[in-house]
């Protein structure tokens, strides 16, 4: 960290006082990395970052910003797709991410506790080592940090049958607007004592405190797993699969798919042998019981085959399974590579309504002639388009900026929502009224100015 050479003003001298001089990064050239996060063609000049490592710390930082009225946004690894850790011009950037201990696995209550800034594989390695499960497997797991994962209320491949990031919070540690540290939940399997208050901050991303530690449910890890791979010829077929093997009441522990555009694209990425001339390709893992991971494996080939699958294909092992799952975990990174600039946008409809939200995708990126990979949570009806753009390009960006607004304005009347897992952030409160209404706006709003009255936490966004 270069801190030197540079004129001392008040703000770095009072963080200064509050950290080591060495945690308090004030360079301009330094400050780059932390002036956006993971989204595309959203970005904002930081003004100095601090790096705390204990909760105190966290607290005596959100104090000095308290008394004094500074912005301060708190992140993790800067993986976000909303712009919801995007700097506030004059505030602090709170980077947890030295903050980034297990600090305990209880094997007798399947708990695990750990600092915000641990990092989401590192979770998922410690439980797996001890035969347990976190489920939550977002796209980013061997960056993003737990806390952000929290902030965001993260989702993840296994969402089907697993759920989101929200039903494997028991705990956690906020530092609220004020400075006071409050822990909020337990280690109780039941416990229905007053409101459900840590259920306020999952998701809130850092607008209505700092989450500092969090205590995770655990699950026992599965005895057996099967991993297929379906290709089909239209994704209409692809579609009617999933609600087929829904309505066999099979729930399956994934349920993906990938696009024509997505395919070709992962194919050049990744070599995984994948079928360039499908339209569709459906990766689907059943885990449980062996014995039920074999009846339900059979059932899901016999539906996919019956509704219209050109090839299934079943791993034989754990190394198969991976090169499988690569096709679907692989395709942002491959997506990335194609174009300077790519926009990774996420819309969730029930899953009734997929082919309609697929056709629309496909027409609306036809109509305003954009290349547009789709890929995502097609058991959960969770989907990611992906444009392929220039941020060079202001005719173009134009263009993609109108064809989400349709994206999102169809899913709306679908009765679908503008996130399934990326927050709102900088990058959708534009789409946030419309997607809840302005009573839910102003409730939200109300809380905000309850436990943030100066407004000092995140300003911006979510809403205004």
């Amino acid at each position: 960290m270069t801190t030197s050479s540079l004129p001392t003003s008040p703000l770095i001298a009072a963080l200064s006082a509050i950290l080591d001089p060495a945690r308090v990064l004030h360079s301009p050239e330094d400050l780059i990395p932390y002036g956006f996060d993971g989204t595309a063609a959203l970005s904002s000049p930081a003004t100095c970052v601090v790096f705390p490592e204990t909760t105190e710390e966290v607290a005596a930082l959100v104090r000095y910003a308290s008394v004094n009225r500074v912005p301060i946004v708190s992140r993790g690894s800067g993986t976000g797709l909303s712009g919801g850790s995007v700097p506030v011009p004059g505030g602090i950037v709170l980077c947890l991410v030295r903050m980034e201990r297990i600090l305990e696995l209880d094997a007798r209550n399947l708990t695990l506790l750990a600092e915000a800034g641990a990092v989401t594989l590192q979770i998922a390695e410690a439980a797996d080592a001890m035969g347990l499960l976190y489920p939550p497997d977002p796209g980013s797991m061997k960056i993003s940090t737990i806390g952000g994962n929290v902030a965001e209320n993260s989702g993840g491949l296994r969402g089907l049958k697993y759920g989101v990031t929200r039903d494997y919070v028991m705990g956690l540690e906020v530092v609220l607007a004020s400075g006071e540290i409050v822990w909020l939940g337990s280690k109780c399997v039941k416990d229905v004592a007053g409101y459900s208050m840590k259920d306020v901050f999952i998701g809130s991303e850092g607008t209505l405190g700092i989450i500092t530690k969090v205590m995770l449910k655990l699950v026992p890890k599965p005895a057996a797993k099967t991993t297929m791979l379906a290709t089909y010829a239209t994704m209409a077929a692809a579609a009617d699969t999933v609600s087929a093997i829904i309505a066999a009441k099979i729930i399956p522990c994934t349920l993906e798919f990938l696009d024509r555009v997505t395919i070709r694209c992962v194919e050049d990425f990744a070599h995984v042998g994948l079928p360039l001339d499908a339209e569709a390709i459906l990766l689907m893992e059943t885990d449980g019981h062996p014995a039920v991971v074999a009846d339900e494996a059979a059932q899901m080939e016999s539906i996919a085959r019956a509704c219209g699958a050109t090839t299934v294909v079943t791993a034989a092992n754990a190394e198969e399974a991976a090169k499988l799952a690569t096709a679907r975990r692989a395709a942002f990174s491959a997506l990335a590579r194609v174009s300077p600039t790519t926009i990774l946008e996420d819309a969730t409809v029930p899953r009734s309504e997929l082919t309609k939200m697929i056709q629309c995708i496909q027409e609306v990126a036809a109509r305003h002639n954009l290349r547009v990979g789709t890929f995502g949570h097609m058991g959960d009806g969770n989907l990611h388009p992906t444009f392929l753009t220039d941020e060079r390009n202001h005719d173009e960006m134009e263009r993609v900026e109108r064809a989400m607004v349709e994206i999102f304005d169809f899913a709306v009347a679908l009765g679908g929502t503008i996130t399934g897992e990326h927050g709102v952030g900088l990058a959708k409160k534009s789409f946030l009224p419309k997607a809840i209404g302005n009573a839910s706006l102003g409730l939200m709003k109300d809380l905000k100015r309850t436990l943030d009255p100066h407004g000092i936490l995140n300003p911006g966004k979510i809403f205004d």
